[in-house]
């Protein structure tokens, strides 16, 4: 019999979310780089660059990789011979480990859990409770998986009812491109096949768990007809051309990971779920022995990468910058931003969209006309920071504010991860203003060019609140430029041609 105390499985986990906050996975840095390495596309190097350059950068000063930093899910298997030391239930412990990692003084992690969800969405503030399945197993230890699965990928998730004579793979190369780019890749497709439809939901979460080894099952060659389906699946989703963050290229996913489970025989489920280019996820045993802490990795596992935007990269001053200007602007140019801009998420959109339709105006400091606005909601700041993390969040969740606001404001820009949707693509060809993108999985990087925060509205909102930053040479792309063309379209069509007629000239 093992006596498990409370407080070794508490200080365990918030061990483990502390340290997968600002370390990626050895094997995963591995993998972006190999696909860094080959990739041609210029647009989705320079995206796997500044990926790579922001996990040195988090992993060297100990800050999270991405402003999300997830919606914690759980994975524990519990001893039949484990005997607890303990007031708390097991829910209980882990959710105090939960709370402990995110308000940690020394690195305080973003808080995004909202009670409530279909009412008054109230911010809990720790980012509890945690998502956990727990299972009774034959044995005498406590195993843990755990990770902090942000709400970009999260809501890419998919799942199908399909027919047993139906094709999996078929299935998944139509869903993936509607996935769109806020799943921000290249990253891991988790699937689950079987069961019923939450099972195959929880196997494809559970799967995203194990380590990258494609390259391994590649080399000694698939066994089983889950192996055969890993490979076709990435070979076929690589193929159609979307690349690092959605900008055309040669690698979308780095691994894809499958379990299954038996099913009715009528029936087969298959959920997808993505993982991002911010893999957070780690393991740990307890035994009995005092809590199981993560041993941290040698930074000589990162390799060393260079980034220049070049001579060719366009300055601008937000403080001054006309609409005339941005009339210039090309689809996939770089610009480097420097001056003073806004930010604002979904919450702070809806509470615009209210006050414009009232007609009591804006708040004092929100004028928007001929200005630019972030989508962020950034992590708080520590020690000398002026701010935290402060990565871009997923663009086409403002989609269905863009055309009011870009009315009723004379907003100029908006700046996001990911691609646009048709109705703010439509909206910014007709006002003539323009969607800017930043790289989605390098918030820490993208911190570093902030250097002045002051929250101007909202600010029960938390990190949803507006703020005015002021930024000296933020690196971003044209990704909708004031006509309307979208590199999300051009950059993934462009590079599935090239891939699609290589196979050509080697058959």
């Amino acid at each position: 019999m093992t006596m498990i105390r409370q407080d070794d499985l508490i200080e365990s986990v918030a061990d483990a979310l502390q340290f997968i906050s600002y370390y990626h996975p050895k094997d995963f840095i591995q993998a972006v780089h190999e696909a860094y390495l080959k990739e041609e596309s210029q647009a989705a190097k320079d995206a796997m660059a500044q990926i790579l350059i922001n996990s040195r950068m988090c992993a060297e000063g100990k800050r999270p990789l991405c402003q999300d930093t997830g919606i914690v899910t759980v994975f524990i298997k519990i001893g039949m011979d484990v005997q607890w030391d303990a007031a708390m239930s097991v829910s209980e412990m882990i959710n105090e480990g939960v709370r402990r990692a995110y308000t940690h003084p020394d690195n305080v992690l973003r808080a995004s859990i909202l009670a409530d969800p279909a009412g008054e969405r109230r911010n809990t503030r720790d980012n509890t409770p945690a998502v956990i399945h727990t299972e009774v197993v034959p044995g005498n230890t406590v195993d843990v998986t755990l990770a902090a699965k942000g709400g970009g990928s999260e809501n890419k998730s998919k799942m199908v009812m399909l027919n047993p004579s139906d094709s999996i793979v078929d299935w998944v190369l139509k869903t993936v491109p509607t996935m769109g780019a806020g799943w921000c890749p290249p990253g891991m497709l988790g699937i689950g096949i079987g069961g019923t439809a939450e099972k195959a939901a929880v196997l494809a979460k559970e799967s995203l768990m194990d380590p990258i080894d494609i390259h391994e099952l590649r080399s000694r060659g698939p066994q089983t007809r889950v192996e055969e389906l890993r490979l076709e699946i990435m070979d076929k989703v690589n193929q159609l051309g979307i690349g690092a963050q959605g900008l055309g290229g040669l690698t979308t996913v780095l691994d894809v990971k499958i379990k299954d489970y038996p099913t009715h025989a009528a029936s087969l489920p298959v959920a997808m779920i993505p993982n991002c280019a911010a893999t957070r996820h780690a393991h740990f045993v307890l035994k009995g022995e005092g809590p199981a802490l993560q041993t941290p990795p040698d930074l000589s596992d990162w390799p060393e990468i260079s980034w220049d935007v070049g001579p060719s990269a366009r300055r601008v001053n937000l403080d001054s910058v006309s609409p005339q200007d941005v009339l210039e602007w090309q689809p996939g140019e770089t610009i480097l931003l420097s001056g003073k801009m806004l930010t604002g998420r979904d919450a702070a959109h809806k509470r615009i969209q209210e006050l414009i339709e009232s007609g009591q105006g804006l708040p004092e400091g929100v004028d928007l006309k001929g200005r630019f606005i972030y989508y962020v909601g950034p992590v708080d700041a520590v020690r000398d920071e002026v701010v935290g993390p402060a990565g871009p969040t997923t663009s086409t969740r403002m989609d269905k504010f863009t055309g009011m606001i870009l009315e009723n404001t004379g907003l100029l820009g908006m700046i996001g991860k990911a691609e646009r949707g048709q109705v703010a693509i439509d909206a910014i060809r007709k006002h003539q203003a323009v969607y800017l993108m930043a790289v989605g999985g390098a918030a820490y990087l993208v911190s570093k060019a902030i250097t002045n925060s002051r929250v101007v509205a909202f600010p029960e909102l938390g990190m949803e609140a507006i703020y005015e930053f002021e930024v000296k040479d933020m690196p971003v792309t044209v990704a909708v430029d004031s006509r309307g063309e979208s590199v999300h379209q051009t950059g993934p069509q462009e590079w599935a041609a090239k891939i699609e007629q290589r196979a050509v000239v080697v058959q």
